[in-house]
Order: C-alpha cells, then sequence, then structure tokens
C-alpha cells in the first residue's frame, strides 16, 4: 500500500467519524462522497453563511454577550454557524454580498471535508456548546450589529490606503 493509499483509508476513517459524532447529535447528515460530509438543513437546523470578515465580528459580538456557538470555515473565506430551523434573513442582512440564510433542505459542507483549495474546519468545535443548535435570534441580532459596525468603521476610518511603496512620487529619468 502505499503512502498515499494509507491516507486516503486514514482520512475515510476520520470523515465517517466525524459524520457520526455530527449524527450522534442529531444533526442530519448525508456523506456526499468519499471527501465530503453535508449537513441537510431545513428539519432541525439552518446556517448563516457569512464572509470571514464579518464572521470574525460576529464571533467577538457573541463573545461579548458570553454565547459560544459552532462555527465552521471554509479555505475561501466562508464562515458558517448553524441556528434552528424556521428563521428568516434580516433585510439588512440580506442585502449583504456573501451573506446568506441555507434553509429547506440545503446541504452545508461540514468539517472535515475536502474542497479544491483545502479542508473546511472548525474556527468553534460543536462540541464547545454540547452540539445544541442556537436559536437563530441572539446569532442574527449578533450578525445585524456586526454588519452595522463594519459599515460604520468603513464611513469613520480613512479606509485601505496604498502602502508608501506604490505610492508615485517622481519620474526617475
Amino acid at each position: 500500500m502505499s503512502g498515499w493509499d494509507s491516507y486516503r483509508a486514514v482520512y475515510g476513517a476520520e470523515l465517517r467519524a466525524a459524520a457520526r459524532e455530527i449524527s450522534d447529535h442529531g444533526w442530519p447528515v448525508v456523506e456526499l462522497d468519499g471527501a465530503t460530509v453535508a449537513v441537510v438543513t431545513g428539519t432541525v437546523l439552518d446556517f448563516l453563511e457569512v464572509p470571514a470578515t464579518l464572521g470574525r465580528l460576529v464571533c467577538a459580538r457573541l463573545r461579548a454577550d458570553g454565547l459560544v456557538v459552532p462555527v465552521a470555515a471554509t479555505p475561501t473565506g466562508a464562515w458558517y454557524y448553524p441556528v434552528a430551523s424556521g428563521a428568516e434573513l434580516p433585510l439588512e442582512l440580506a442585502t449583504l454580498r456573501g451573506v446568506t440564510l441555507h434553509t429547506g433542505g440545503a446541504t452545508v459542507l461540514m468539517p472535515p471535508s475536502t474542497v479544491p483549495d483545502g479542508w473546511v474546519h472548525w474556527r468553534v468545535s460543536p462540541a464547545l456548546s454540547g452540539y445544541v443548535v442556537p436559536d437563530a435570534e441572539p446569532l442574527l441580532r449578533a450578525a445585524v450589529a456586526a454588519a452595522r459596525e463594519a459599515a460604520d468603521s468603513m464611513i469613520t476610518s480613512p479606509g485601505a490606503q496604498r502602502p508608501a511603496g506604490m505610492v508615485v512620487v517622481g519620474m526617475r529619468s
């Protein structure tokens, strides 16, 4: 058996164990293929997807409120928060790029799924919250506040500036 084959066997076992652990806690899991595990939305839970920049602010808000909720992240910068099914995405969030509430039978990849750019991983493990799916309202409230904070900081700060080495100060002859 080559090293690659043994890696694939170990990874497959890890993937199956992760799927089993999530499923044992009542999350509706489907194994899509040998490299990915997903949770189906709409019955037990839905997922709020936000860009990582907003996700960091949401986590800060949740910590300030004393809430610990699971957070999964992709290598492309999407963060996923599980929430109890049945919520609606507030208009203030629905207008933001990269923010989606996955509901109604959508499948969301779970760690340690492999994607073309890397692995889906936990930023905050569901074990830290006992695999309890949080109510949507406090999480959506934190996301709205984080979005407002991000918008306010863009208005009041000078924004991104070019490094000094990038500023043209004269021409050489």
